[in-house]
């Protein structure tokens, strides 16, 4: 039997040494995940069937190998998730002999708190240290995902708070697109350069929110939340780029803007948008927005059709 090659053994005597590092670090080994009832498995059975809506559509065998999980035991978990009521079955789309899976109400609500203290548990992780070292961090994770085979899937999207550069972006990429895309002009530019500009001036962090998506590293989208009143909030600047559409970025950033809105207190979201952005106005209405008004105007150098959306909170 050859040997070794020469250093492997310290070197996997490192691996080691950080897979307790991190085990320990994010909390794993606690009988429960983020200070909930729900064992690691079953929060990742929770966050595949509120994300990965494909997976979710062809079944528990779907599920299962999508997690990588004995049948039996996600059986045993999905069993427990429909008697608290957290999870709904319903024939298949694409086999009517096999269910698809779908969280309930009560499991979107389950599922939202546990993303909550997820993402605080992050910040809080990350807030010692500085923009620079926060990069180097997460371009070394991204590193780890590539070397140990993750290059062949898809890179996943992050939502996250901007950044320097991240607000002239907002401003570039919306004149750029909606030009192309629309024929807009300048003025159009101008009026997102305001509203950014507003935002960054008049910032407050207790009931407004902007999110920018990157994905593989590269920006590719955008959402604001301002206050438009103490109890009603208005929704802007929604941008995905070409090279990430059809992934459900667009639904994800809005849905963000929700609930971010409904734990601030506020009780109407609005949004001003118009008629001709077809795939954005299916987003709204997905997410529960009506439309409420509509008026003819000429902006932008186009004869357009204003609309004023809303949703009850």
């Amino acid at each position: 039997m050859s040997s070794p090659p020469a250093g492997i053994e310290s070197r996997v005597a490192a691996v080691r040494h950080f897979n307790r590092f991190y085990t320990r670090k994010i909390g794993v080994l606690q009988e429960n995940l983020l200070s909930s009832a729900l064992s690691l498995t079953e929060v990742r059975v929770l966050y595949e069937l509120g994300h990965e809506r494909q997976t979710a559509t062809r079944g528990a065998s779907a599920l299962a190998t999508a997690l990588g999980i004995d049948g039996g035991y996600l059986s045993r978990i999905l069993g427990a998730f429909e008697r608290r009521g957290m999870i709904r079955r319903k024939p298949s789309p694409h086999d009517r002999r096999r269910s698809s899976l779908a969280l309930s109400a009560r499991g979107a609500r389950t599922l939202a708190r546990l993303e909550a203290r997820s993402r605080a548990e992050v910040e809080t992780m990350l807030r010692g240290i500085d923009a620079g070292e926060q990069r180097r961090l997460v371009d070394a994770m991204r590193d780890i995902e590539r070397l140990l085979g993750e290059s062949q899937r898809p890179a996943p999207l992050l939502l996250r708070a901007p950044e320097p550069g991240d607000i002239g972006w907002v401003v570039h990429r919306h004149g750029a697109l909606y030009a192309r895309e629309y024929g807009y002009d300048a003025r159009f530019e101008a009026l997102v350069a305001e509203i950014a500009g507003a935002f960054v001036r008049d910032f407050d962090p207790r009931c407004e929110r902007c999110w920018i998506a990157e994905r593989g590293g590269q920006v590719v989208g955008s959402v604001f939340l301002v206050r438009k009143s103490a109890r009603v909030a208005k929704l802007r600047l929604l941008l995905v780029e070409p090279s990430a559409r059809g992934l459900g970025l667009g639904t994800q950033l809005v849905d963000e803007c929700v609930r971010f809105a409904r734990r601030a207190g506020y009780r109407k979201m609005v949004l001003w948008t118009q008629s001709e952005l077809l795939a954005a106005r299916k987003i709204y209405q997905r997410s529960g927005f009506r439309l409420v008004a509509s008026d003819p105007h000429h902006s932008f150098g186009r004869d357009l059709v204003a609309e004023t959306w809303e949703l009850q909170l």
